[in-house]
C-alpha cells in the first residue's frame, strides 16, 4: 500500500466541463424563471433519443444528472427524507426520492433552477422504477407523459429482431408529432441528421478515449475520471459543444498517453469496477483505491448511456432507425445479465485488468439483482479476483466509510500476497528447469 496525494480535479479538460455545464444549467435557468420560452423534455440516461428532442431546438433535463450533483455536494438527504414523508419506502430508488423531495422544493439547486416539464419523456429501458418515476411526476407536475416502450434482447447474440426495430421506430415517429405538437413546427430533417453526425462524431472519439486505457499506465481512471466526459455525453450530445468537448477530451488524453503518464504516481493494479459510484462520498470512495495504486481500466457504469466501445455509431443517413438500434442493442440497461458478463469478460481481457470490484447499490434493485452471482461467475468460471461491495449512489445512510475500507483494504493485501506468490513460484520453476 502507498500513501498518494490527494487526487485533484483540475486542467483543461475540468474547466472545459464546468464551463459547458455551467452554460447548460444557465439555459435551463433562464426557461424556469420565464427568461427563455425554449421548450423542454426530461428523460433518463438510459437508451433515450435525445437527437430528437434536440433536433426540435428543445432542451433535455436529466432528473439523474441533477440528483447526483445535489449527492456529489451533500444536499440530497434532506430531499431524500422529504420524500419519504410522502410515503415513499426507504428503500425506494434514492434518485426518484431525491428527484421528487427537489421538485417539492421548488426545483431549487444549488447549480440552477429545474424548469417544468414540457414533456416527461419516459424511455423504459428495462427499469419498471422508470415507469413509476415519470408517472409520479406527471401526477405532482400535470406536465404530459409520452412512455417508450423498448423490448429486452432476447436473442443470444444481442440483435434485436427486425420486428423490436420496427416496434420502436414507429413509437419514435409518433413522438414526432407529439413533439411537432408542443414545439409548433415539423421536423427539420437535415437539422436531424446534423444532430445524429454530431452523435456519431461524439461516440468515435468517446471510443478511441475508451481505448486509450488498454496502456500501461492507463492515462486517466475509467471509473473516477469518466464522469467529467459522462456529464457532457449525456447532457450535451447531438450539439456542437459535445463534439468540440470530445476533440479537446481525446488531444488531452492522447498527450497523456503518449507521456507515459497516469492518474496515479504508481499504476499497481487494473480493475473493471461495474456499477454506479456512491456520489455522496466519491472522493474518499476514489482514495480507497488510490491508496493501494488501484485505476479503474474500464468501467460498466460509464456505458449506461450507451456502448460505443465495440463498434456502434449513429447513422446520419438512417436517423431514426439508428436512435432506436441505440436504445434496444447499445443501451447497458437492456441488455441480459449474461450479456454483462460478456462487456466486463471483454474489459478483463482486452484491457489486461488483474480483477474486478462489484459496487452493489442498495436502492437499485434493477441495477443489483444477481451481483452475487455475478461474483461467482467471475472467480469460479473465469478465475478473476473479485470483490463485492455495497453501498449507494444517493443516500449517504447506506456508506459506511470504515467497513468498506476494510474490506477493500483485504481485497489488495490478498492480491498483492497472490502477486508475490505467483512471482515466487515463477522463480522456483525457473530454477527447476536450468
Amino acid at each position: 500500500m502507498t500513501e498518494t496525494k490527494e487526487i485533484r480535479y483540475q486542467g483543461h479538460l475540468h474547466e472545459l466541463q464546468k464551463q459547458l455545464m455551467g452554460d447548460y444549467y444557465a439555459q435551463l435557468t433562464a426557461i424556469a424563471t420565464g427568461r427563455s420560452d425554449t421548450k423542454n423534455a426530461h428523460l433518463l440516461i438510459a437508451g433515450n433519443p435525445v437527437e430528437l428532442v434536440r433536433a426540435f431546438g428543445m432542451i433535455p433535463v436529466f432528473p439523474e444528472v441533477n440528483v447526483l450533483q445535489l449527492a456529489v455536494r451533500k444536499q440530497s438527504l434532506p430531499l431524500i427524507q422529504k420524500a419519504e414523508e410522502l410515503g415513499y419506502a426507504v428503500d425506494n430508488c434514492a434518485y426518484v426520492k431525491a428527484d421528487v423531495g427537489l421538485y417539492l422544493s421548488g426545483y431549487q439547486a444549488p447549480y440552477g433552477t429545474i424548469p417544468k416539464a414540457d414533456l416527461l419523456l419516459c424511455n423504459y429501458v428495462g427499469c419498471n422504477v422508470y415507469l413509476n418515476w415519470f408517472e409520479h411526476l406527471a401526477e405532482l407536475t400535470g406536465a404530459p407523459a409520452v412512455n417508450i416502450d423498448i423490448p429486452f434482447v432476447r436473442s443470444a447474440d444481442g440483435e434485436p429482431s427486425p420486428g423490436d426495430v420496427d416496434y420502436v421506430v414507429k413509437q419514435l415517429e409518433e413522438l414526432i408529432v407529439q413533439l411537432e405538437n408542443i414545439t409548433g413546427t415539423s421536423l427539420d430533417m437535415p437539422r436531424l441528421r446534423r444532430t445524429v453526425e454530431n452523435s456519431a462524431l461524439v461516440g468515435e472519439m468517446w471510443a478511441e478515449i475508451k481505448d486509450l486505457t488498454k496502456r500501461r499506465p492507463a492515462p486517466y481512471d475509467a471509473y473516477f475520471d469518466s464522469v467529467t466526459m459522462m456529464a457532457v455525453l449525456y447532457c450535451l450530445r447531438g450539439t456542437d459543444e459535445a463534439v468540440t468537448f470530445f476533440e479537446a477530451a481525446r488531444e488531452e488524453l492522447s498527450r497523456r498517453a503518449a507521456k507515459g503518464e497516469g492518474p496515479l504516481p504508481e499504476e499497481r493494479f487494473r480493475v473493471v469496477i461495474e456499477g454506479p459510484p456512491p456520489w455522496p462520498f466519491l472522493r474518499v470512495f476514489r482514495d480507497m483505491f488510490s491508496r493501494w495504486g488501484a485505476v479503474a481500466v474500464a468501467s460498466t457504469y460509464s456505458t449506461v448511456g450507451g456502448i460505443w466501445e465495440f463498434g456502434f455509431r449513429h447513422d446520419p443517413q438512417r436517423p431514426i432507425e439508428s436512435i432506436a438500434r441505440h436504445m434496444l442493442q447499445y443501451n447497458l440497461c437492456n441488455r441480459t445479465f449474461l450479456q454483462r458478463y460478456d462487456q466486463m469478460a471483454r474489459y478483463v481481457d482486452e484491457w489486461s485488468a488483474d480483477a474486478v470490484v462489484i459496487h452493489s447499490v442498495k436502492s437499485c434493485r434493477l441495477f443489483s439483482a444477481g451481483q452475487g452471482d455475478m461474483r461467482e461467475y467471475f472467480v469460479r468460471e473465469r478465475e478473476v479476483p473479485t470483490l463485492l461491495i455495497e453501498s449507494d449512489l444517493e443516500d449517504p445512510r447506506y456508506f459506511s466509510q470504515a467497513q468498506l475500507r476494510n474490506r477493500i483494504d483485504a481485497f489488495f493485501e490478498a492480491l498483492s500476497q497472490r502477486r508475490l506468490t505467483a512471482a515466487s513460484d515463477a522463480q522456483l520453476a525457473a530454477g527447476g528447469a536450468r
